[in-house]
């Protein structure tokens, strides 16, 4: 395969993820989740898939796009940093980073699965090469009452998760009782909290102190995400150590949160990051000051689990213990591979590009289900 594959066009699916119970955190209760199915098509025959991240409305990311599009077309696929610094500032995007980061990182992750098929290599290999032959991920503790958690920590526990993750920031009572209650399910397994910007920096302060007996891994995001100086705070006043989420997006939120010394680990996902290559940077910045990368899942499929995966196998400050979702899914949208973890932990995808084979019924299913309102 010669080097000058040239895209000519986009082929873009707005998709309803349907979780298979209601998904409770902080902000509210969500049933599902919509993305875009990104497919960049090319004049050698190759198609290239990604996933984009959309809110609740996946039309204005097909919309942002479409605005795009003209840029890409008659493009080689190879130019990856150039086409999405183009697009990233021009039109639309100009005034709207995050925005732009969200809808072009599945543009760019479509990209990265032509050149490693043109290639026959995984993605990870063209990334750098992997420095480990797995990656570990955290079990999500699901449930709304404290007997429903219980029950799914105890399952995630006997499936030989390491670290287990569970959301807070549901009332003070809840949550202390939650935690008790999930603690003595999982005995010695590394347990994690999520509170999603939930406390103030007094409130974050005060529980951070009563759930520390139950021997917290990390309180990931705690405060409000409009202040970094809020996290340093909290995480100057206690014990228990602080990772960013919400409050870190781009590389220069990366260096911005490690010169303030305001979290112990960086939580981060390449459509919060604007790509694999921008996650690539943002993890060299957070490297350089000491500070491990965790992958963050978002409510998305296997597509962007896999593809985020090899991020994870080529990323040398990884954590363990990192986020995948599509298992709280329905239905995936990935026939190949078998994308579950064993004893918490996914090895290598062999396949070229991001190595996944999609189920196009699940696609046209999910197409439908968003067709119809996003409800059923």
């Amino acid at each position: 395969m010669t080097a000058d594959v040239r895209i000519t066009g986009l082929r873009l699916t707005p998709l309803f993820l349907a979780f298979k119970q209601p998904y409770h955190w902080a902000g509210r209760v969500d049933h599902g989740s919509a993305v875009v199915l990104v497919e960049v098509e090319t004049d050698a025959g190759i198609t290239g898939t990604g996933e984009s991240t959309a809110s609740l409305a996946a039309e204005g990311t097909v919309a942002a796009l479409r605005a795009v599009e003209p840029l890409f077309v008659g493009q080689p696929v190879h130019d990856v940093t150039r086409l999405c610094h183009e697009a990233r500032h021009l039109g639309s995007f100009n005034h709207t980073p995050w925005h732009a980061d969200f809808v072009l990182a599945g543009f760019e992750m479509a990209l990265w699965d032509i050149i490693g098929k043109a290639a026959g290599q995984p993605v990870h290999r063209l990334l750098g090469g992997a420095v480990r032959d797995e990656v570990d991920y955290f079990g999500f503790v699901q449930g709304d009452t404290t007997e429903e958690l219980v029950e799914d920590a105890r399952g995630l526990a006997a499936a030989g998760y390491g670290v287990i993750y569970l959301k807070v920031g549901r009332g003070d009572a809840a949550d202390v009782a939650n935690t008790a209650a999930v603690r003595e399910a999982i005995g010695g397994r590394r347990l994690r909290l999520d509170p999603n910007c939930a406390w103030s920096v007094p409130d974050a302060i005060r529980m951070i102190h009563r759930l520390e007996p139950f021997d917290i891994d990390w309180v990931e995001q705690p405060t409000t995400l409009l202040s970094v100086s809020a996290m340093r705070q909290v995480r100057e006043a206690v014990n228990v150590p602080i990772a960013a989420d919400q409050a870190v997006f781009t590389p220069a939120d990366v260096y911005d949160i490690c010169r303030q010394r305001a979290a112990d680990a960086i939580v981060l996902s390449p459509h919060e990051a604007g790509g694999l290559l921008a996650f690539g940077r943002a993890a060299a910045i957070a490297e350089a000051a000491g500070v491990p990368v965790c992958l963050h899942g978002q409510g998305v499929s296997g597509l962007t689990d896999a593809a985020q995966h090899h991020l994870g196998l080529c990323t040398a400050n990884l954590t363990e213990g990192n986020q995948i979702m599509h298992q709280l899914l329905r239905e995936d949208i990935v026939a190949t591979p078998d994308l579950t973890p064993v004893d918490g932990k996914i090895g290598a995808i062999a396949g070229p590009g991001i190595g996944v084979e999609l189920d196009r019924d699940a696609v046209a299913r999910a197409a439908e289900r968003y067709a119809k309102g996003a409800a059923s």
